[in-house]
């Protein structure tokens, strides 16, 4: 049985003493809240009910990453896991670690665990606390599609208690290659399907994901989506194996794949398998500067819809600055020193924290030439 708790933050408060404080609650058919939780930062008794009847985690080393309106999932070792976040933008619901790729440079490297069910009791839970305005949400893992029929349920779900909420999924697509699989997505309102290319050419997709026959399935997949009128995404991860065949890539998506509603290129995390692969997969964006542009204009002058994600400014060609998104998540986006007197680091997507190590030799204050 699980145990874990899901409710809403609510009620944060600094005490004079120097701890923090906040309640957890859930709402009831009335419309009032009920509170079923307690959160601290000083003593207690964690996640004890016997007393108060509460749910109370204690002794917690903060709680200012906490908003009112935030979903949390309070797990019987007392951690407090947070599963929406009311002010951001950025939010995923991971439905398993597990995964049928095992990417080179994979920034979660998958577990071989059984999750699926356990993840998805507590996801049931917390989508019913989501409120109906927000805009955007991720579905991700390890690889949704391993949740094989449960994932249409999320997804009828998420429609269902949230019918203005876009959906976002990312997957590796190959099990979409399968018709009978793939038509089970029918009908289904408001999702996009994330889905990573690597290459025009088979053996470099297959080596980038560590999976044969990967790069058949996959476009196979692509296919059989836009068959049943779900919008796909391509994603292209740029490290020194994808970028030699960018272009190429970016000719085969017009030939074969005109159809996708959207190509994103992507700078690389050094997170995850990535630091432990940088001998195959090093290469300064300032290095690819040239066919990052060449094959964005490619895409763009063909009216394909394309985004650059996770790149900073000053290591983007200037022609393709229109197309650089501020696509790293609120809670990984960090800058460096030397930023601070950017005139376009507003517009600028910055860094992954944990990329600060690593900066692009190209990274440079940009100033902006006014006319007049």
């Amino acid at each position: 049985t699980d145990t874990t708790i899901v409710g809403i933050i609510t009620n944060i408060e600094s005490h004079s003493n120097g701890t923090a404080s906040c309640s957890v609650v859930v709402p009831e058919p009335s419309g009032s809240y009920h509170t079923i939780g307690f959160l601290s930062t000083g003593d207690s008794v964690s996640l004890d009910r016997s007393t108060t009847g509460l749910a109370v985690v204690s002794n917690l080393p903060s709680i200012k990453h906490l908003d009112e309106g935030d979903v949390v999932a309070l797990h019987v070792s007392g951690l407090v896991e947070t599963m929406y976040r009311a002010k951001s933008e950025h939010n995923t619901l991971l439905v398993t670690e597990r995964c049928n790729s095992n990417c080179l440079m994979c920034s979660q490297p998958p577990k071989d665990i059984d999750d699926i069910d356990r993840n998805l009791s507590i996801i049931r839970r917390v989508i019913p606390l989501i409120p109906t305005e927000c805009k955007e949400l991720g579905i991700s893992g390890g690889e949704p599609t391993l949740l094989g029929a449960k994932l249409r349920e999320l997804i009828d779900d998420i429609n269902l208690h949230l019918p203005f909420t876009h959906v976002h999924i990312l997957t590796n697509g190959r099990r979409f290659a399968w018709d009978g699989y793939a038509c089970t997505m029918q009908g289904i309102r408001n999702v996009t399907f994330g889905i990573p290319l690597y290459s025009d050419y088979y053996k470099d997709h297959d080596y980038v994901v560590q999976a044969d026959d990967a790069f058949n399935q996959t476009v196979i997949g692509i296919h059989n989506l836009a068959r049943y009128s779900l919008d796909v995404e391509i994603r292209v991860v740029l490290h020194a194996i994808t970028i030699p065949r960018l272009l190429s890539l970016s000719e085969f998506i017009y030939r074969n794949l005109p159809f996708v509603e959207h190509v994103a290129f992507m700078g690389m995390e050094h997170i995850g398998y990535a630091p432990h692969n940088m001998d195959i997969l090093d290469i300064d964006p300032v290095d690819y500067k040239d066919v990052l542009r060449d094959s964005t204009l490619y895409l763009a002058d063909r009216g394909l819809n394309v985004s650059v994600y996770n790149l900073q400014l000053c290591v983007a060609d200037e022609q393709i600055w229109e197309f650089c998104r501020l696509s790293i998540s609120d809670w990984k986006r960090d800058y460096l020193d030397i930023c601070d007197t950017c005139q376009v680091k507003d517009q600028c997507t910055g860094f992954f924290s944990w990329n600060r190590q690593r900066p692009s030799r190209g990274v440079k204050p940009q100033q902006l030439c006014l006319e007049g």
